[in-house]
């Protein structure tokens, strides 16, 4: 495993040192990470259409950031994947994802998007990157806890297009070297195992369809985050590590009773600030031979964003694990001896 790295998005803004990619870069690395996920759609620290059509603007971005100390992790399309598919009744709340032309306009919303994730494509290619961060996209997501109940073979054909949409830019993915990693999120199709499943069988189990990891996610919908490594461990291609609580009532569970993220069961914490057992994870994951980055995702309710980010660098570095080369009894073993064995054995 690599890191510690840092997810820029939440951090980008028009203050100083966060304002361009060279100020950001430098204040990332003082802090002890070792490398950076970009937002592809944060004009202030990168140009995707240049990035995908130009390997000298690529090999400069990623100078940039090796003058601090840092290599390009991933790059990000979370809101780009997002626009791919958008039921109608959240169009208007995620035009801000989208160019102001395009706003109100469903199908250029989704074609634009389609045609950002395929640059993202090229990009990463160009970075050298093997993992690329995003999100799927929602269809079905109104009909969640249905009332009522959802018509015969509904959730079936919201799959299919899915995979529809999908499919074209997974190829495209698969041409530049590039797993396509979603990010399992609530508002997303999808959003825990058995979405992820149903998909890839619309997709046809296609080998760059993977996972980006939160395990967040998972507390705030009570699903057991270890046994999904377990399960999904070989699609599991990048990794945000990012801190949740789950604290019920007797007034709001995980639905959250459509309160501010301080009042709600379910929150996001500052790394150690929640319940989640990161030494279990980071265990889990170095077993089954995950070699992509750690890469902090910050978001907290009540902790200040560079308050988070300075805590983050040092609780990454301190549950990252060096794979032994040794069993811890071998100083009890001796050289293979067949004969030996067979005696054991009683087979002599």
């Amino acid at each position: 495993m690599k890191g510690p790295a840092i997810f820029l998005a939440q951090f980008a803004d028009d203050s100083a040192p966060f304002n361009d990619l060279k100020s950001i870069t430098q204040w990332a690395g003082s802090l002890g990470y070792k490398g950076v996920q970009i937002p592809t759609w944060e004009s202030r620290l990168f140009d995707l259409e240049k990035a995908a059509e130009s390997k000298d603007y690529c090999d400069e971005v990623a100078g940039i950031c090796a003058d601090a100390g840092l290599e390009v992790t991933e790059l990000s399309t979370h809101l780009q994947g997002q626009l791919v598919a958008v039921h109608p009744a959240y169009g208007e709340m995620f035009d801000a994802f989208a160019p102001e032309q395009l706003r109100g306009n469903e199908a250029g919303k989704a074609e634009w998007a389609a045609e950002q994730v395929k640059l993202a494509a090229k990009a990463s290619r160009h970075f050298g990157c093997s993992s690329h961060a995003t999100f799927s996209g929602a269809l079905l997501w109104h009909t969640m806890y249905p009332w009522p109940q959802r018509p015969a073979g509904l959730v079936e054909e919201g799959f299919a297009e899915l995979g529809r949409r999908w499919k074209p830019l997974l190829d495209v993915f698969e041409e530049n070297g590039v797993d396509a990693c979603y990010e399992l999120h609530p508002g997303e199709d999808l959003h825990d195992g058995a979405t992820f499943e149903r998909f890839l069988e619309e997709v046809d189990d296609h080998p760059r369809a993977n996972i980006l990891y939160d395990p967040s996610h998972f507390i705030l919908q009570q699903l057991d985050y270890l046994q999904f490594i377990d399960f999904y461990h070989e699609r599991i291609k990048a990794f945000h590590v990012k801190d949740a609580e789950f604290n019920p009532t007797g007034k709001a569970g995980v639905y959250g009773g459509y309160l501010g993220w301080q009042d709600r069961p379910g929150r996001f914490r500052s790394l150690g600030d929640g319940q989640i057992d990161f030494r279990a994870i980071f265990s889990k994951l170095t077993q089954y031979g995950y070699d992509g980055w750690a890469v902090l995702e910050w978001e907290c309710c009540l902790k200040h964003p560079e308050q988070g980010a300075a805590e983050g660098a040092p609780f990454i570095a301190d549950h990252m694990i060096r794979v032994t080369e040794k069993a811890f009894d071998d100083f009890a073993g001796a050289a293979p001896d067949m004969d030996r064995n067979r005696r054991i054995l009683g087979l002599n």
